[in-house]
């Protein structure tokens, strides 16, 4: 605990200053002031059997009440569920054999500047839309450059699907469609150090994947080194494009290729 709670000092330290990459930059930085200045906004679906989607093929969600106050003193449930079911993250060795697992992380690899990268009307007009390396040079003509390290979070629209088949949009032959992006841009992303050794992808959807691409490739590619991806994130609209952080926090399973999970938006004052 000691160690977490020095980790988590320093990340929250980091909060209070600019990333320093040359040229102009997508602020991942707060105003001077307490931490009593941030606002704190829930990212997360609740987990619920009646209203989650899961992935097709992982295990079935439910809940069971095993005791009751009346009964038993006390109230619980049995929970059974997949590490990827409703709002998760999910660790390197979920795509990539012999890599890091949840228990392996550190603790700032879960706690990352993030920006938020609008592409609803052209999610709504092509399911299977792929985000492209000139899409995130329009956005950086806007906002700045990405700051390394950071999230990148596609706001896709889907979180209005959720709890309906529409969120997994399958078709006949029970392929998923929704948008992601496109693996020359997460290649270019990597390349040229947007995505570095720590932050990652963030999406409303199952996964950054394009879900007609059986391969994951971009799941492979974002799940490297500290990289994590946040996914079936929820309020989108209650992030803002620059300047907020995100940090993620559930279960630390033991060999966990990730954990369901409750995402927090931290937004100072001033943040886009």
């Amino acid at each position: 605990m000691p160690q977490r709670r020095r980790v988590l000092a320093a990340g929250m330290a980091g909060l209070f200053g600019a990333l320093s990459l040359p040229g102009r930059t997508a602020q991942a930085s707060v105003p001077h002031g307490g931490l009593d200045k941030l606002k704190l906004v829930n990212l997360s679906h609740v987990n619920d059997p009646a209203t989650t989607n899961v992935f097709p093929g992982d295990p079935a969600f439910t809940l069971e009440t095993i005791a009751t106050v009346p009964e038993d003193g006390y109230y619980l449930q049995f929970v059974r569920e997949g590490e990827h079911t409703g709002t998760h993250w999910g660790a390197p060795g979920h795509f990539n054999e012999g890599a890091l697992l949840a228990d392996q992380m550190d603790p700032e690899d879960l706690f990352r500047p993030a920006v938020k990268i609008d592409i609803r009307k052209k999610a709504a007009a092509n399911p299977d839309y792929a985000v492209t390396i000139a899409d995130i040079k329009a956005w950086e003509r806007r906002y700045g450059r990405i700051p390394g390290g950071s999230v990148v979070v596609l706001w896709t629209g889907w979180e209005s699907r959720w709890g309906t088949p529409a969120f997994p949009n399958l078709d006949e032959n029970g392929v998923i469609h929704q948008p992601g992006f496109a693996i020359p841009t997460i290649e270019w992303m990597i390349d040229t150090g947007r995505l570095g050794r720590q932050g990652g992808t963030g999406t409303d959807t199952f996964s950054p994947d394009v879900g007609e691409d059986g391969s994951y490739t971009v799941s492979v590619l974002v799940y490297q080194r500290h990289r994590i991806s946040l996914e079936i994130m929820a309020n989108l609209a209650k992030l803002p494009t620059t300047g907020a952080w995100v940090l993620a926090g559930g279960p630390i399973n033991r060999n966990g290729s990730g954990s369901t999970a409750t995402i927090f938006g931290l937004i100072p004052p001033g943040a886009d």
